[in-house]
């Protein structure tokens, strides 16, 4: 027996756990833990510590501080079972602003008190830290904290009483067709137009699209699969499995697309040849001319270089994905299928996303109901002229009616 419980007062327990004997003296090691409630609720404590101590994650009460347990909770939680660059937010995080500020404190001991002045003095006084970083911030610290219950080491989630501050979401910035067309005719020579060009035409995430292989693509039947992605970590490029299952998706190219990547696979094979290798299936479709991968801060920079050359304001590599999503959907695609093209956990986030574009849909809609309804209305009066009248749908950017009219073609640009 590891543990048991001993009643100090009505609604009052004791738990003690055995946590093995001292390697320096051999003595047999006790630890105390007090719960207030009912039986079954000390029973429920003692069965998560005893848990704790089994998975190794059990420390002693009033012992630890918060700035050893997020350690602990990064190494023996987080490198386990999330993503590698998650892991080295969290990391950034729990290193250049928890622990220097909060890290001395008894885990046990931490009110919600101290963590809302210290998001207070960050963020109120001016100490340079947004409302999304202290907000991230936030997020990782509850994060830990609640693992911390979860073990059987809290009883309470000091985080969860804390308001951090809320940033203004910033609308998103996408580019309408006119402009996608500069982008491409502007980029055209240049080594990264495939990436610029396939990204537009499927709203491909960046570490997607680097991270695409020969084999992964049915040019036969205009289809991409995506199985792979490639992410920069501490300066050296890593591929790994898409994030999710919904992320680890299938999409059908457009046959224009199709076409442009077949042709795009004859002149690598010709530069390979010159180099004196064979392309195989498993080399990367975006890569420099000796098959290594391209790297994606190099990438990065190379479109803002582009996009401050055209005077595009606020436009970042990753808009060209929210741009195929808003004209995807002034398209008049359903929902649900823009959705399952850029791998979203739920159609729900994608009307979320694109709000802005949903609520011009709403609108066009509408008038459509009116030019139906209105002339059998009509009739009834002796009126045979609509009331209603066509009108073209609002661009993607929020922008003033164009000369590109509905959106009713495939979304290809040359």
């Amino acid at each position: 027996m590891r543990g048991h419980i001993k009643q100090r007062a009505k609604g009052s327990w004791s738990i003690v756990i055995d946590v093995g004997r001292d390697p320096r003296t051999g003595k047999r090691q006790q630890q105390w833990h007090t719960v207030r409630g009912t039986k079954k609720e000390a029973e429920a404590k003692l069965r998560d510590l005893l848990d704790a101590l089994e998975k190794g994650v059990y420390v002693k009460s009033n012992k630890m501080t918060l700035g050893e347990w997020l350690e602990k909770w990064l190494e023996s939680y987080v490198k386990v079972n999330c993503a590698l660059r998650t892991y080295d937010g969290y990391h950034s995080v729990v290193k250049n602003h928890l622990v220097p500020n909060l890290g001395m404190i008894p885990l046990t001991q931490l009110k919600p008190q101290q963590i809302q002045q210290y998001y207070s003095k960050v963020f109120a006084e001016g100490k340079g830290l947004s409302a999304a970083t202290v907000l991230h911030m936030h997020r990782v610290l509850f994060q830990a904290l609640k693992y911390a219950m979860r073990q059987g080491i809290l009883m309470h989630n000091a985080a969860d009483l804390v308001d951090p501050p809320r940033g203004k979401k910033s609308r998103m910035r996408t580019l309408i067709p006119s402009e996608v067309a500069k982008l491409l005719e502007t980029t055209k020579d240049t080594p990264y137009y495939p990436i610029y060009y396939t990204a537009i035409n499927t709203g491909l995430r960046q570490a997607e699209l680097l991270g695409l292989r020969w084999r992964d693509i049915d040019l036969d039947l205009a289809a991409l699969s995506v199985n792979q992605v490639l992410y920069k970590r501490r300066g050296v490029c890593i591929f790994k499995e898409p994030k999710s299952e919904h992320s680890r998706r299938r999409l059908d190219l457009s046959p224009s697309l199709a076409l442009y990547l077949r042709t795009h696979r004859a002149q690598k094979e010709a530069e390979r040849t010159i180099l004196g290798k064979a392309l195989t299936d498993d080399d990367l479709v975006f890569s420099r001319i000796d098959g290594t991968a391209v790297d994606p801060g190099t990438l990065t920079h190379h479109f803002a270089d582009m996009v401050r050359k055209l005077g595009f304001s606020r436009v970042r590599f990753h808009d060209l994905r929210h741009s195929f999503a808003s004209l995807m959907l002034l398209a008049n695609v359903h929902p649900k299928i823009v959705s399952e093209m850029l791998g979203h956990s739920s159609v729900a986030f994608t009307l979320d996303t694109y709000s802005h574009v949903i609520g011009g849909l709403q609108q066009a809609a509408m008038r459509r109901l009116d030019e139906m309804l209105q002339p059998e209305l009509q009739k009834d009066k002796g009126v045979s002229k609509p009331l209603a009248k066509k009108d073209d749908l609002d661009t993607a950017s929020g922008q003033s009616r164009t000369d590109d009219r509905r959106f009713t073609k495939p979304l290809l640009f040359h």
